[in-house]
């Protein structure tokens, strides 16, 4: 499988919808390849700010955008029943023409929703079950006209999914996955694997990226699967920009930027994913990375 750079960007649902969907059309007419928005029912660190539904986002994002494909990154499988999460993949698949990448992983147990909204906070380790379970529904669903599963968490009867989805034989499935057990369910049902760190500096978040990369492979090989098969995407992530005032270090120069993205590209990273700029200051920076240096790390 080609090894071809693709340039991301991952934009919170966190404001009114018209400067939102001007977010959208502004990453699209930027060339990146691939925008997601997240899934959580609030900001889980702030939850008076605004904030939108991801999915009913991405839905009205696929109409205000025409080439860049769309996903959540990634969607909590304890806020959907999977079968229902397949019914809006399928839809939003078909409103955006084909340009759907379904990203699910298991959400963060310090979330503030599952108190706000009255719905179980299932343990890390159930959450982990579940998900084995929730990936194959969705997977089942949207490569077949009809779908029967039993599990020990999920049961599905006769449940039809018509009109198909656009993609063949299904809209590729971005699994988020840290922990262990995690990251071999990526390589046995995920097209991509979708990943960041939050260690305390680069260089440990790199090593621990590069650890990750290590058993994902050997996972694969365990199961006989090619690893070049899954692709790798990482968000590079500030851990200062919420106690900085939103300012994003990577933005604070071109050279900042290449000096992390460059390195992130070394360890075999094909999909890098980028925070949308919120202070002012660092959107000139953003579109020059954008319009003059992505162009160059593809070439």
């Amino acid at each position: 499988m080609a090894r071809d750079l693709q340039f991301q960007v991952l934009l919170l649902p966190n404001a009114p919808w018209d400067e939102l969907s001007a977010r959208f059309r502004h990453v699209e007419a930027l060339g990146f390849d691939l925008v997601a928005t997240a899934d959580h029912f609030v900001d889980w660190r702030n939850p008076s700010i605004p904030w939108l539904e991801g999915w009913t986002v991405l839905a009205a994002a696929a109409r205000e955008t025409s080439r860049i494909k769309i996903a959540t990154y990634v969607t909590q499988i304890p806020f959907r029943n999977p079968a229902m999460l397949a019914r809006q993949a399928l839809t939003v698949d078909q409103i955006s023409q084909g340009r759907l990448v379904v990203g699910i992983g298991t959400g963060l147990i310090e979330d503030p929703a599952y108190h706000m909204i009255g719905i179980p906070n299932w343990s890390y380790a159930e959450r982990v079950a579940r998900l084995k379970e929730y990936v194959e529904i969705v997977d089942l669903m949207l490569t077949n006209e009809t779908t029967t599963y039993r599990g020990a968490y999920y049961a599905i009867t006769d449940a039809v999914m018509i009109p198909r989805p656009i993609q063949k034989p299904r809209p590729p499935i971005a699994i988020g996955a840290m922990g262990p057990v995690m990251i071999k369910h990526a390589a046995r049902y995920a097209d991509i694997w979708n990943s960041l760190s939050f260690a305390e500096t680069f260089e440990k978040q790199l090593r621990e990226t590069r650890d990750r990369m290590e058993l994902l492979d050997e996972h694969c090989a365990a199961i006989g699967r090619d690893p070049a098969t899954i692709r790798r995407s990482y968000v590079v992530l500030d851990q200062d920009a919420r106690n900085s005032g939103g300012a994003i270090g990577y933005y604070a120069s071109t050279d900042a930027f290449a000096e992390k993205v460059e390195r992130v590209i070394d360890i075999g990273i094909t999909e890098i994913v980028l925070h949308y700029p919120l202070v002012e200051r660092e959107m000139l920076i953003f579109e020059r990375i954008a319009t003059e240096m992505i162009p160059k790390l593809k070439r």
